[in-house]
């Protein structure tokens, strides 16, 4: 396991992240205590030291379980946990981001964590209806009062993120030093705007479904077909991006969660994969990521199956004639460090 620098800060992480949504059963499909702490023993010995968890996460268990995990030894790691999903349904406060949520939650994770602070504390998805000022302040706020470290933000679209830091900054306040989305060889929308923001902000990014909920790591096979996911047909192009990956498996020997996992490691910027895993044996297998190293020829298979349309306005503003009309016809002839 390597380390990284976590985006525009000097935090120190391993090079992998491990998700805890899995640990525990409340929801029907996690671990139990005694699994969870074989997943989280494995990771460890691996050389990682970044725990992801949140206070939604198998109704609290997934965070009293990491507590318990990392008691002995809490200075070692780097622990994120996050806030956003109700903790009470019915009740209009218990959600959202706006900082009476934001402070109830902080301080039920601070106990079931049974720690003194956080180390990464992340919004984990966009309301709408809070004020951005509201919550860079409020987290600021944290921040000085000692109770977290960093803060990063979840599954928001790129221009409130934008504002935010921007606000932040021209503030005095904490920013956004880590994004998560999710991000996969079936999922690659965040090329779009968020990914390009993220290194615009020397933001890490932590990306979630790295093998599109299971869909990349072999599971479902050629002659299954036209089975169905969330009661809609799994897409013909999901699948020829499959047998991609499955074909760079049988030829290199590497499993097609590995193939998968090390795709998106090797995307440019400061990229986090968030490992989950349901069983010690899935755990090992993602691991094995880290000896993949995918050559030019292969990630270029894999970008030309899963290849998305960007749409507007990257597609126009790439256009020949658009470029002719911008640079002069000297694009060519432009060295521009932005675009690395």
């Amino acid at each position: 396991m390597r380390y990284k620098i976590f985006g525009k800060s000097g935090l120190r992480v391993s090079e992998l992240a491990l998700g805890t949504m899995t640990f525990g059963t409340e929801w029907g499909w996690g671990a139990g205590k005694e699994e969870s702490k074989k997943i989280f023993d494995a990771f460890v010995k691996a050389g990682g030291n970044f725990i992801d968890t949140a206070n939604r996460y198998t109704e609290g268990t997934s965070e009293k379980y990491v507590g318990e995990f990392i008691k002995s030894e809490r200075e070692h790691f780097v622990l994120a946990t996050k806030y956003t999903l109700f903790s009470r349904k019915n009740d209009p406060n218990f959600c959202g981001n706006h900082r009476k949520n934001m402070v109830r939650s902080i301080e039920e994770s601070l106990k079931r964590l049974q720690v003194d602070y956080i180390d990464l504390y992340w919004l984990h998805a966009w309301d709408f209806t809070t004020p951005v000022e509201e919550v860079m302040r409020a987290l600021d706020d944290l921040v000085r009062a000692g109770k977290i470290l960093y803060i990063g933000i979840s599954d928001t679209p790129a221009w409130i993120i934008s504002q935010a830091n921007t606000l932040a900054e021209l503030s005095g306040w904490t920013r956004f030093v880590g994004l998560q989305i999710e991000y996969s060889l079936v999922e690659r929308t965040p090329e779009r705007e968020l990914l390009p923001m993220a290194r615009a902000f020397d933001m890490a990014v932590t990306p979630w479904a790295v093998l599109g909920s299971g869909f990349l790591s072999g599971k479902y096979k050629k002659d299954q077909k036209g089975r169905l996911t969330n009661g809609k047909p799994i897409p013909e192009w999901k699948y020829k991006i499959v047998d991609v990956v499955t074909d760079i498996s049988e030829k290199t020997g590497y499993s097609p969660s590995q193939i998968a996992i090390s795709w998106v490691r090797q995307q440019k910027g400061v990229i986090i994969p968030i490992l989950g895993a349901r069983t010690i044996e899935q755990l090992k297998d993602n691991l094995g990521s880290l000896d993949v190293k995918l050559d030019k020829t292969r990630m270029d298979r894999l970008n030309k199956v899963s290849e998305i349309e960007m749409g507007f306005p990257h597609r126009f503003l790439d256009s020949p004639g658009i470029k002719e009309n911008i640079y002069g016809g000297l694009f060519d002839r432009i060295d521009n460090h932005h675009a690395l």
